[in-house]
């Protein structure tokens, strides 16, 4: 046996053990070396029963992401193949799950005839999650064990199930005792199986995975489900997938399934979600520090600003089992955000999601004073407050006198300079970015923003802490709204633009809508407060640029009180939070648009996309050659998780790729001579994507 099997035959048994650093990956060569063994096995008198088993004790994470969209995918011998070899073995199999057995680990295990499984163990089919489909038999033999509808749940949700949750659907025939017992454990059954005669496979359970639902439920199933979906086409396979192992035998149904998985990986959604992947493998390396760089400890935090940012912020580490401090100057502010972090935690419990027990042990965790010198022991102190630089700098001078040495101090500011923040404290080197997006026990990005002044250990420490909460850390370095608000402004600069010339923002925002993007420019706005953008913007004149006409209508709505969802009336006019459009903000562009000359049209839904996404992604390439952002793929990351861009169009700068960069260039061209003045000021190509074309590149990429 290779090195990547281990093979031995102990009292009749043959013991299979998979050993590919880290996580057990098909890869063809794992493939080939698997089934020569469990044939050589099948073939050997003195073997009653085969069992399968990760030597480390992870049994298998499925496939080997890097080999989609290559030739390596379907290399002899496939993994359909060699699964459908598998299950044609006339001895008993039995999969020994330990740790995880995801995608075609799973698969491999649903091939065997039986299943034990550690405690501990999670399983899931997750495919769907890169845009793909189960193709190794999963959406067959699933069904055929644990029924239609849960198999299609389960597929659909990609999501990983512990191991009683497991053995009650039927996957699982059994859970061993413990995690270090589990191969004694499968011994045992492998050996129970072999005293009674067990077949190789059991009886399927569900012959006939349809049993019991109605005629049309897979046509109704669609109906209900595809406005969620919105173009998303992985789903859609599956459920054809689904719909052949109702139909069709399970020999036409594998080729059936083999046929959609091919279609899913083949399509640019697939692509693009696999860029995702990768792209957040990638934000865990940072090239600027050097990896032997310790990593200050982080034990206890603390948050100021009790408003509805901090309180999240606070939760966030509260659910990880981090002391957290909560502190504000206001006694009424602080009463309400500790209020209203319990009502959240309240919520939790209502839907199940949290017991009582575990809601008391988070707030217990949570901490409320109004006194500085109450947070002297904390790691890491993280300010929410107003964003205003006086504000901020008044935090930072208290927090100077009161916080111990190797205290991080970090800021949460969107948008003002904190190379300008660090200079007025005397520890600049502990200064840092957290960049947290609202709701923040709910938003997985955290913006990692560097002075020049920040020591490489706080930064690890920061990004090792941001992951241990859960959450996505993007580094950026001090730029006017970091990567994220930086790319938004010339975003909502040209939806407010668009809308002076003719357009509304139903118009704008069901472009935007229709790329499957959460929320249009008008929405989003709207949900944040129109009046958080003004105080944004109006901090940032400077920054931003010399003439902000354009923005004249979100100017005038703030001086009206209209601030959007919150006051009910913003571009929109809400009842609850369902939106409809407001004649007056329309009457009023049409004002506005003849007070600063600007001529109105009929407007089309391409330049609406064009001239929305192409002056973003163009800011994007110039953070990327200004060296704010280290990767074009972080980009993709921020816009992904912060800004609701689809994952499935891979973020901004690989949407721009699949467009071609040279049609992107081409077409900022055309805006900035079509629309005069206007275009001349602010249509002017990154110098990036320019020298990009002209060396016929195809990515976004420093060179």
């Amino acid at each position: 046996m290779c090195d990547l099997i281990h093979y031995r035959v102990v009292d009749g048994l043959a013991l299979i053990g998979l050993d590919r650093a880290p996580v057990n990956a098909l890869d063809q060569t794992l493939r080939a070396a698997l089934i020569e063994a469990c044939e050589r096995a099948a073939k050997d008198i003195a073997v009653g029963a085969v069992i399968l088993y990760g030597v480390q004790g992870l049994f298998s994470a499925g496939a080997d992401i890097k080999e989609f969209g290559t030739e390596a995918c379907f290399a002899e011998p496939d993994l359909p193949g060699i699964l459908t070899r598998l299950s044609a073995i006339h001895k008993p199999l039995i999969a020994a799950i330990g740790t995880f057995a995801l995608g075609g680990g799973l698969e491999l295990a649903l091939a065997c005839g039986y299943r034990i499984g550690a405690p501990d163990a999670r399983l899931g089919l997750s495919e769907i999650n890169l845009g793909l489909m189960p193709g190794a038999g999963g959406t067959q033999r699933l069904p055929r064990l644990i029924g239609a509808e849960s198999a299609l749940n389960l597929i659909l949700s990609g999501e990983q199930i512990d191991a009683e949750r497991a053995r009650m659907l039927g996957i699982l025939d059994r859970i061993s005792s413990s995690t270090e017992q589990l191969l004694e454990e499968a011994r045992a059954y492998a050996n129970e199986l072999i005293e009674c005669c067990a077949p190789a496979r059991p009886a399927e359970a569900w012959p006939n995975p349809a049993e019991d639902l109605p005629d049309d439920f897979l046509a109704r199933y669609r109906v209900e489900h595809e406005p969620r979906w919105k173009s998303r086409l992985a789903p859609r396979l599956v459920l054809s997938a689904l719909e052949a192992a109702c139909l069709l035998p399970m020999e036409e149904g594998l080729v059936r399934e083999l046929t959609l998985f091919k279609q899913a990986e083949a399509s640019r959604q697939s692509k693009a979600l696999r860029h995702v992947f990768f792209a957040e493998q990638d934000a865990r390396r940072t090239p600027r520090i050097d990896t032997a760089d310790p990593s200050r400890k982080i034990n206890k935090v603390a948050v100021i600003g009790a408003g509805t940012l901090g309180g999240g912020i606070a939760m966030s580490f509260a659910d990880v089992g981090i002391p957290v401090a909560l502190m504000d100057l206001d006694g009424r502010t602080l009463d309400r955000g500790l209020k209203r972090v319990r009502e959240n935690y309240q919520l939790s419990v209502k839907r199940g999601k949290l017991s009582a027990v575990q809601m008391q042990q988070r707030m217990e965790l949570l901490f409320g004073t109004l006194d500085y010198a109450d947070l002297s022991d904390a790691d890491l102190i993280i300010e929410a407050v107003c964003e205003k630089m006086e504000s901020k700098h008044q935090v930072f001078l208290a927090l100077e006198s009161v916080c111990k040495p190797g205290a991080i101090l970090a800021t949460n500011t969107s948008s003002l300079d904190i190379d300008a923040l660090a200079k007025m404290v005397s520890r600049p080197q502990d200064v840092i970015g957290m960049h947290f997006f609202s709701p923040a026990n709910v938003m997985r990005l955290v913006e990692i923003v560097l002075c020049q002044t920040t020591a490489p250990d706080v930064v690890t420490a920061v990004m090792d802490i941001a992951r241990r909460i859960g959450k996505l850390p993007v580094i950026s370095g001090n730029s006017a709204g970091s990567i994220g608000n930086r790319m938004l402004e010339p975003y909502a600069r040209e939806a407010h633009r668009l809308v002076l010339e003719g357009a509304t923002p139903v118009q704008v925002d069901a472009v935007l809508t229709s790329l499957d993007l959460n929320m249009g420019v008008f929405s989003m706005l709207d949900l944040a407060g129109i009046d958080v953008s003004f105080l944004m913007r109006d901090a940032n004149r400077e920054a931003i640029a010399h003439d902000q006409s354009y923005c004249c209508l979100a100017e005038e709505l703030y001086a009206l009180g209209r601030y959007g969802q919150k006051t009910g009336r913003g571009f929109y006019l809400y009842e609850g939070r369902s939106p409809r459009e407001d004649r007056e903000v329309i009457m009023l562009a049409e004002q506005l648009a003849r007070e600063h000359n600007v001529t109105r049209r009929n407007i089309e839904d391409l330049e609406i996309h064009d001239r929305c996404l192409f002056v973003m992604i163009n800011e994007g390439i110039r953070l990327l050659d200004e060296g704010i952002a280290l990767r074009a793929s972080d980009i993709d990351l921020v816009w992904i998780n912060g800004y609701g861009f689809p994952a499935h169009l891979g973020g901004p700068m690989h949407y721009a790729e699949q467009l071609g960069l040279e049609t992107v260039l081409s077409r900022i061209h055309h805006y900035r001579s079509a629309l005069g003045e206007y275009g001349e000021m602010w249509f002017r190509p990154a110098a990036l994507l320019e020298r990009l074309v002209a060396a016929g590149r195809s990515r976004i990429e420093i060179f």
